[in-house]
């Protein structure tokens, strides 16, 4: 066999001298000392350190103490969410301890219940979190409750099967309360405010007893500042009296030049007395006021009107009026304004005012902050209608408003289409009389007799007729939503021309945007005699 190399060869074992071994005795002796001295300092530590638990306790109760109760009920460390939890948990054992008739059970859930109700309310009314010494009784019994109704065999499953019922029972309740809210809402929109019907009353018999003003309106009535193309021509349609009050007001309080603006306004027959009585008994800056009867527009007839022939018809007053209506339609969609032909004159301004060239149409829920006349030297570009468009949302584009699975609508319209808003709209009516817009608006209103291709509404006809006839305006011009949206910002307001209440919280009413209202209010004659009567009426 062949030797291995000197360098390569296996060692000898050698045992250990007797030294080695007195050194590795003295070297477990020292260690065994040092983990004993560690010890004593571990428990002389822990025994020092449990004052300081007690000190973090108190620190983390003042935390408690200055938090205020929302926050500790969001809290995952407070006292009031592990009662707000531990509720939720005995209210399910509840129903599932009566399932199983166990009633002794469930009145001592019951009773633990009414005491965490209380508890977390006394905390709510003096606004103030829940203490330790509060909360700590009630969550103890609480536990051994729901520990006990778990060792009576309330399984999981069980107890999710409940409280899946008793959540789909508090939706239920939920959405029934959200549809009451919203009829009693739509309730309130339509209702007219006393104080208003006092003062249109009021005005009315001024109209019909002063010869003087009635007189004065028939001398006004052919004044050439009416027709003349080099002043500024607004159209407001409304029967709301204060609310044209307060367009017209805003618009000539921010106007450079008031004596150049003249407002064409069109109301029922109903308040033309009381509309001719206000304008012509009040100072308008010397701006032109002018008040139409719609009953006076003898041509706007069933013949030449679709949208007259259908507001006339049996079928579409049994819709809005009738006593026991349909549950599935919006209540939005029985409003009555839909059923006025107050609202749909704004697709005839054309032949209502047959020598005007350009107008601007108002809302009557608009407040102005702004000079309007630079609107009247925009450039339109060769579009018939100017307005701010609203797909900033992505509700507001077509497809939201029209029916696209109708193949009339689906074959000529974009469904992503921009759409945008009536309230502030710069019209040119040379435009819109070579472009035949009021005869398409005709047409489609046939289409719609049976309401397959949209609602109701304005807007939605709108978007068909003016369907790449409207210019795009800054946004500014137009700011919307105060009549439901509670969080507009404030610089967009502060730099509108226009805001515009459109929603069910209107300013006149009582059920307005407190935060908005003021923004109205400034422009309402408040020192006028009427209206203060009216209030105290």
């Amino acid at each position: 066999m062949r030797r291995r190399a000197t360098d390569f060869r296996r060692p000898v074992r050698r045992r250990f001298s007797w030294w080695i071994w007195v050194l590795l005795l003295s070297f477990l002796i020292a260690a065994g000392f040092v983990l004993l001295v560690v010890q004593h300092s571990y428990r002389h530590q822990h025994h020092v350190e449990q004052p300081v638990m007690e000190i973090n306790h108190i620190n983390e109760r003042s935390v408690h103490e200055n938090r205020n109760f929302t926050e500790e009920l969001i809290s995952a460390r407070s006292y009031a969410r592990q009662l707000a939890e531990q509720m939720t948990l005995a209210k399910a054992y509840v129903i599932i301890a009566k399932e199983h008739n166990n009633l002794h059970l469930a009145w001592e859930l019951s009773s633990k219940i009414r005491s965490c109700q209380l508890l977390l309310s006394k905390a709510a009314k003096r606004e103030e979190p829940i203490s330790l010494e509060e909360a700590e009784l009630i969550i103890k019994s609480l536990s051994s409750l729901i520990f006990k109704a778990q060792d009576a065999h309330y399984d999981i499953a069980t107890t999710l099967m409940t409280m899946k019922s008793h959540i789909q029972a508090l939706e239920e309740r939920a959405n029934a309360a959200t549809v009451q809210s919203t009829v009693f809402g739509q309730l309130a929109a339509e209702s007219i405010p006393k104080k208003l019907q006092c003062f249109d009353i009021k005005l009315t018999a001024d109209w019909l007893q002063n010869i003087t003003l009635q007189e004065l309106a028939h001398e006004r009535r052919n004044s050439p500042r009416l027709v003349d193309n080099n002043l500024y021509h607004f159209c407001i349609f409304s029967d709301n009296l204060l609310a044209v009050s307060v367009v017209v007001n805003s618009t000539i309080s921010n106007a450079e030049h008031p004596k150049q603006l003249v407002f064409h306004i069109v109301t029922n027959g109903v308040k033309f007395g009381a509309m001719q009585a206000w304008f012509l008994s009040n100072d308008f800056k010397d701006a032109a006021v002018e008040i139409q009867n719609i009953e006076h527009l003898t041509w706007l007839n069933a013949s030449y009107s679709p949208v007259v022939k259908q507001l006339h018809e049996a079928d579409a007053r049994t819709y809005f009026f009738d006593s026991s209506p349909d549950t599935s339609v919006e209540p939005k969609f029985r409003n009555p304004k839909f059923i006025s032909l107050l609202n749909h004159l704004r697709f005839y301004i054309p032949e209502i005012y047959p020598q005007l060239e350009k107008v601007v149409f108002l809302d009557e829920d608009v407040v102005v902050q702004k000079d309007l006349t630079p609107l009247f030297s925009l450039d339109l570009h060769g579009n018939v209608n100017g307005a701010v468009e609203t797909c900033l949302e992505a509700f507001h584009r077509y497809y939201k408003y029209l029916n696209f699975s109708n193949p009339l609508i689906s074959t000529k319209f974009d469904p992503q289409a921009c759409g945008w808003a009536f309230g502030v709209n710069v019209f040119d009516l040379i435009a819109w009389r070579k472009a035949n817009v009021t005869t398409k608006y005709h047409y489609w209103q046939e289409k719609n007799i049976d309401m397959s291709l949209w609602k109701l509404g304005t807007l939605p006809p709108g978007l068909l007729a003016f369907y790449g006839l409207t210019e795009p305006l800054d946004r500014r011009w137009h700011v919307l939503g105060l009549g439901y949206d509670l969080n507009i910002d404030n610089r967009l307001i502060e730099t509108a021309a226009v805001i515009h209440f459109n929603g069910n919280m209107k300013p006149w009413l009582k059920l307005s945007i407190g935060r908005y209202r003021p923004l109205w209010e400034q422009y309402v004659n408040q020192s006028h005699h009427y209206l203060q009567e009216c209030v105290t009426s």
